[in-house]
This record gives C-alpha cells, sequence and structure tokens, in this order.
C-alpha cells in the first residue's frame, strides 16, 4: 500500500478526509469549474500562482484527488520543471517524467505513475532540464498535452508562478482554461492584477482565481 512522506502527507486532505469541510470546498471547486464552461467543457486546466508558495501545487493535487474521487480519469502533469512538487505530494518517483518523456528518452506510459488513488495517475516532471522554458515551448511539449489529453478525461497542470518565469504563460494558451491561484494577505493586489494581465496576453483561457488562507483552522496551514 502507497505511504506518504509524513511531511507532506496532510496536505491530501481530499484522500486523507474526504468527509472534512476542507475537502468539500475542493468538490465545490470542482463543481464551478465544470459550470465555468458549459459549453467549452474544461478537460484541461493549468494552475498557477502570481508568486511562490502561495499553494497552487496543494491545490492542484486536492482538485485532481476529487476530480478523481467523481468518477473520471484524471492524469496530473507537474510542468514546474524548476521546483517539481507533485511527486512528493503523492509520494512518488521523480525519475522519468515531462523531461524525459519531451527529449526522447522515455514513453509516456513508461513514466505515467499510478498514485493509489482510483482514476488517477501522475506524470511528474523528470529530471530537472537546463533551458524549462525552451522545453515546454517546444514541439514535443505540445505534442505531449495532445497525447495526454487524449488518454484521459481531465488534465491538470502544475507550473511556476506567473511572475517568477515565462513557462505559465508558455503552457497557458495550450489548455482548455486557467486558475490563478492568490493567498490572502500575500501578494499585494498590483502584483495580482500584473499576474491576471499577463496569462490574459498569452491568451488563456482565465477561469478565475482560487483564494488560500482565507480563513484559518486549528489543524491545516491552508482554509480553501
Amino acid at each position: 500500500m502507497r505511504r506518504r512522506r509524513h511531511e507532506y502527507e496532510r496536505h491530501l486532505i481530499t484522500d486523507l478526509e474526504p468527509k472534512s469541510p476542507l475537502a468539500e470546498a475542493f468538490r465545490v471547486l470542482r463543481t464551478n469549474i465544470q459550470f465555468a464552461a458549459v459549453d467549452r467543457p474544461i478537460r484541461s486546466l493549468l494552475i498557477t500562482s502570481a508568486g511562490p508558495a502561495e499553494g497552487k501545487s496543494t491545490t492542484l493535487a486536492n482538485l485532481g484527488v476529487a476530480r478523481a474521487q467523481s468518477g473520471a480519469r484524471v492524469i496530473v502533469l507537474d510542468a514546474d520543471l524548476r521546483r517539481p512538487t507533485q511527486h512528493k505530494l503523492f509520494n512518488l518517483s521523480r525519475g522519468a517524467g515531462v523531461s524525459s518523456v519531451v527529449l526522447g528518452r522515455a514513453r509516456v506510459e513508461e513514466a505515467l505513475q499510478e498514485t493509489g488513488i482510483p482514476g488517477l495517475r501522475l506524470l511528474s516532471s523528470g529530471p530537472i532540464p537546463p533551458n524549462p522554458s525552451e522545453l515546454l515551448a517546444s514541439q514535443a511539449f505540445s505534442s505531449l498535452l495532445k497525447e495526454l489529453k487524449e488518454k484521459t478525461d481531465y488534465l491538470l497542470i502544475d507550473s511556476p508562478p506567473v511572475m517568477a518565469v515565462a513557462d505559465a504563460s508558455i503552457v497557458a494558451g495550450q489548455v482548455d482554461g486557467v486558475l490563478l491561484v492568490i493567498q490572502l494577505g500575500m501578494v499585494a493586489r498590483p502584483m495580482a492584477v500584473r499576474a491576471k494581465e499577463q496569462l490574459l496576453a498569452a491568451k488563456a483561457n482565465l477561469l478565475g482565481m482560487v483564494l488560500t488562507n482565507a480563513g484559518m483552522d486549528r489543524d491545516y496551514s491552508y482554509y480553501y
């Protein structure tokens, strides 16, 4: 049976405590995304943030679990090729992943990992490349996205913060929708606005924002 690293275990609340208010908040987010584009179903979704440490990766992982719990086939793609986190959240290997597939060193089916959650698979970042932006802008990465979309009902993509590097903007125009995660009290309004404008300039279909740290609970760091 899969065991998670202790330091990350509490973050996958939708799996560990599916009846908790926190897990319910992610199910509400799942539903809101579905209603955000009735005429054009959201099957591929990029989640990013304005700056670092705002909870984007945790948000993405829990949304992936909530989507899988509804019966969908889900692939979590870690396109944060600078500070990848998804493999830690699911206690899996970073081994072969995005960079491996794009560079032709592994096939998609070889790199996809079962998370232990029915219906949910992970494609980790793989080894961190020296040129993440160039790799994400390549035709090989676009082909990878296309292949993954054909293999699943729902593709969730993690990326670095918008204001830090160009990576999120590069990928944003290739997916059905984008969510911007903002942590309350951490990011100044002008920075959040600039992040939004940068995504729109990249022709992203910005569905909205997820506000983290909006309330506190004795047992958890984040309340979504």
